[in-house]
């Protein structure tokens, strides 16, 4: 990854969660960045940038109204992310990893879940999808299940009913979901949404809760 914004300078990484952070299609890890006060405190925070250039802004691989995915794209995408992953975990020692994803970042969050299990301690996905592929889903179901956030709003018609319906089929045979849908939210982000996402890391990931001083 060329571009990662952290929530910590570099000396003040070693030992601690990370939360890794991945932002939508269309947006850039500043929009990432501007959730990490909302996090439990505990946690380093990282939003890598996208590698897809569009029109300005970032993107983790193609994508259609129909949410259509070209298997290597995203399998690529995943690698190149999973390997900046190992290197910086090797470097900072974080005590563990956990992964959320806003919309289209929930389904790289996903795949990173497929690919790797045993490598994250939770998952926070906000207004997104799980990849519906094939090769994907050959060695599922994972027969590790880490806790897993989900939130949305069940009037989010940016993500078509297929999707929100394979998706909620995938998470619940994959992971010990937590469901949980709020009025009003469109395809966004809330804050009641996010108090309820740092209740939750902060319940299932040791460390992440250090008291604000």
């Amino acid at each position: 990854m060329e571009t990662v914004l952290w929530s910590r300078p570099d000396g003040e990484r070693a030992g601690t969660p990370l939360l890794l952070m991945l932002h939508g299609y269309g947006s850039n890890e500043t929009r990432m960045g501007e959730l990490f006060a909302r996090m439990p405190n505990g946690f380093t925070c990282a939003a890598p940038r996208a590698p897809l250039k569009m029109d300005g802004d970032y993107g983790w691989f193609l994508l259609d109204y129909f949410l259509a995915n070209d298997f290597a794209e995203v399998v690529g995408t995943a690698s190149t992310l999973l390997a900046w992953l190992d290197t910086a975990t090797a470097r900072h020692r974080f005590s563990s990893v956990s992964v959320l994803g806003f919309s289209q970042g929930m389904a790289l969050a996903t795949t990173l879940l497929r690919l790797r299990p045993e490598a994250f301690t939770a998952g926070v996905g906000l207004s997104g999808f799980v990849l519906h592929n094939e090769l994907l889903g050959a060695m599922e179901p994972i027969s590790s299940k880490i806790p897993f956030y989900w939130a949305r709003d069940t009037a989010d018609f940016v993500i078509n009913p297929d999707a929100t319906a394979f998706t909620a089929e995938w998470l619940r045979s994959n992971t010990d979901v937590s469901e949980a849908h709020y009025r009003g939210l469109g395809h966004a982000i809330g804050a009641a949404e996010l108090s309820d996402v740092a209740a939750f890391l902060t319940g299932h990931v040791p460390g992440s809760f250090v008291p604000r001083t």
